[in-house]
């Protein structure tokens, strides 16, 4: 006779709370993502004081991203390079 296996209340909510915060995550990161798309479409234009605006924007939500534990540390240190890299060719 096998016993049906039935999840502790604490397994439960670790499973709720994984939930939210992987949404919460994603939601974030795609915040992020649509932020860079907008900056590249600016870059095409070069339109200087929006690509700066646009840049600090992005600045702002990977520092966000670091301190809420989304993204580590260097992966936003190397995001913020390779972009102010890209946009320091066309405001030079």
């Amino acid at each position: 006779k096998e016993k049906a296996k039935v999840k502790k209340p604490t397994a439960l909510k670790r499973d709720e709370q994984s939930i939210k915060s992987n949404l919460r995550n994603r939601s974030f990161k795609s915040k992020v993502t649509t932020a860079m798309r907008s900056l590249e479409d600016t870059l095409s234009k070069k339109d200087v004081a929006s690509i700066k605006a646009k840049l600090n924007d992005i600045y702002s939500l990977m520092d966000k991203g670091v301190k809420k534990g989304i993204y580590k540390m260097n992966k936003a240190n190397r995001v913020k390079s390779r972009l102010h890299a890209r946009t320091k060719t066309i405001s030079a």
